[in-house]
């Protein structure tokens, strides 16, 4: 369920990176939380983060989230089409619905991040 080459936040982000870039979104779990999703408020190109930082929002019909950068970094693209589709963060929330991208400053901070099997874990010691 959870793509192994990504690394996710306790926050329920995921970051899949290549190189310097790091492509951010939600969970599979947090769209599943989170409802039908109405809305996605994205930061705009050039802004900058720290890690643990909010970098934007999610409404859905239940309530609004914040959703944090995972890793410090710059935003060098935001994805334009969850301001028209903001649905895909529950049909897609893995791959055409990440939110952000950014030029990570502190690549050391992906070492604090859970890989697939660990995050899975993490869910179920939370559920139970």
């Amino acid at each position: 369920m959870y793509p192994a080459d990504y690394a996710y936040s306790k926050d329920h982000e995921w970051i899949l990176v290549q190189g310097d870039i790091g492509t951010i979104g939600i969970t599979e779990y947090a769209q599943h939380e989170l409802g039908d999703v109405v809305f996605a408020d994205l930061p705009e190109v050039g802004d900058t983060f720290e890690a643990g930082d909010p970098f934007g929002s999610v409404e859905s019909v239940k309530a609004v989230s914040e959703i944090f950068c995972p890793v410090a970094g710059e935003v060098v693209e935001v994805n334009a089409l969850l301001a028209e589709k903001p649905e895909l963060l529950n049909e897609s929330p893995h791959q055409d619905a990440w939110m952000i991208k950014i030029r990570i400053i502190r690549p050391e901070e992906l070492h604090g991040l859970l890989n697939a099997e660990e995050y899975a874990e993490y869910l179920q010691e939370q559920s139970a």
